[in-house]
C-alpha cells in the first residue's frame, strides 16, 4: 500500500518497483537457465561442443526485448521526474540554508527555524543554498533528494499530504559529524501554522550583520560555530579578545586574539595554530577577502565576545 506522505510518493514507487519486479524476474530466469544448461549439457552427458549456426530471429529477440523494457523502465522514471522540476507558481517560498553540520529554514527572508514547518495540502518551494561544501537535501518519505551545491542555483518542491514529522538527512558526505545533519519536516494544518510563523521572532540582528553574512558565504560557519560547540576551528563565540595558547614555528606561546590576530589568521592561517586543533586545514583568504571585509568579520567577532 502506497504512502500519501508528498504528493510524489506514488510516482516514485511505481517506477521503484516497476524496476525491480522487472530485475527480480530476469535474476530468476537467468538463475534457473543457469543450472538448467549446466544439469542438461553435462560434458559427462553430452559429446564434444561444436559451432552453432547463428540465429538471426533468436538475435533480434534478444535485442528487441530489453530495448522496450529499458524504453519502459525510462518512460516511468522521467514521467515520475518531470513534476518535480515543475514547481507551481503560488508555493510558498522557504529557504533551505546547508552548512557543516545544520540545516536552517527561513521563512520570508527574516525568520528562521531548524526544523522545516510547513502547512498541510500546500505547495511548498525550497530554494537550497549551500553556505559551505556540497549537501543534499534527503526526505526518504517524501521520496525527494536534491543537490545543494556552493554556487549553484537548486530547488526542490512538494505538497504535504499527512500531518505528522519526518525525518531530513544530507545525502552527501560533508565531514566527520556529517552523521548529525538531521532535521525534521513537521506537518501541521493551515491554522497551527499560521500561529507557529506568528511565534518565530525575526533573525534581523545576525541576518542583517555584514560580518557574519561575509563569514557564511565564505564557508567559515561551516568549521566554526557561533555557540560555543567544537567542530574543526575555534568556536567564534568568546574568542575576540581572548587569551588563546598557540603554536608557532613548534614553540607554544600566548597571543591575545585581537584585530591583528584575526587578519592575520585570515592571511596566513597556518602561522598562529591554536592548540587541540589541526595544520593546514583552512586555506588563505588573502586573495577573497578585502581589507573592509576582515574589518566587518571582525566588527561582528566583537559582538559575539560575551554572547
Amino acid at each position: 500500500m502506497f504512502s500519501n506522505a508528498s504528493n510524489f510518493v506514488q510516482g516514485v514507487d511505481k517506477t521503484f518497483f516497476i524496476i525491480l519486479g522487472i530485475s527480480f524476474f530476469f535474476l530468476i530466469l537467468i538463475t534457473f537457465l543457469m543450472i538448467f544448461f549446466v544439469i542438461k549439457y553435462n560434458r559427462k552427458k553430452n559429446k564434444a561442443a561444436v559451432q552453432i549456426k547463428d540465429n538471426i530471429l533468436l538475435e533480434i529477440t534478444w535485442i528487441t526485448i530489453p530495448v522496450i523494457l529499458v524504453c519502459m523502465m525510462f518512460y516511468y522514471g522521467y514521467a515520475a521526474y518531470l513534476p518535480m522540476r515543475t514547481a507551481p507558481k503560488d508555493a510558498m517560498q522557504v529557504t533551505a540554508l546547508a552548512r557543516m553540520w545544520k540545516w536552517t529554514f527561513e521563512y520570508n527572508g527574516k525568520k528562521q527555524s531548524d526544523n522545516l514547518v510547513v502547512p498541510i495540502n500546500k505547495p511548498v518551494k525550497l530554494n537550497l543554498v549551500s553556505q559551505d561544501v556540497i549537501h543534499g537535501l534527503f526526505i526518504p518519505d517524501f521520496r525527494i533528494k536534491e543537490d545543494v551545491v556552493p554556487g549553484k542555483d537548486n530547488y526542490a518542491w512538494f505538497v504535504p499530504q499527512e500531518l505528522g514529522e519526518y525525518e531530513i538527512f544530507c545525502s552527501a558526505y560533508c565531514g566527520i559529524d556529517h552523521s548529525y545533519m538531521a532535521s525534521k519536516v513537521i506537518v501541521l494544518t493551515q491554522p497551527e501554522f499560521d500561529k507557529w510563523l506568528a511565534s518565530v521572532k525575526e533573525n534581523v540582528t545576525e541576518t542583517n550583520n555584514e560580518g557574519l553574512t561575509i563569514l557564511q558565504k565564505n564557508g567559515c560557519l561551516g568549521c566554526h560555530s557561533t555557540d560555543g560547540s567544537k567542530i574543526i576551528g575555534p568556536t567564534f563565540k568568546g574568542f575576540y579578545g581572548s587569551s588563546v595558547e598557540v603554536i608557532e614555528d613548534d614553540n607554544h606561546k600566548k597571543i591575545i586574539a585581537d584585530s591583528t590576530y584575526i587578519k592575520i589568521h585570515i592571511i596566513d592561517p597556518d602561522k598562529y595554530i591554536v592548540v587541540g586543533y589541526q595544520k593546514g586545514l583552512m586555506k588563505s583568504y588573502k586573495d577573497i577577502l578585502k581589507d573592509e571585509d576582515i574589518r566587518k568579520i571582525t566588527k561582528y567577532l566583537e559582538t559575539i565576545k560575551n554572547k
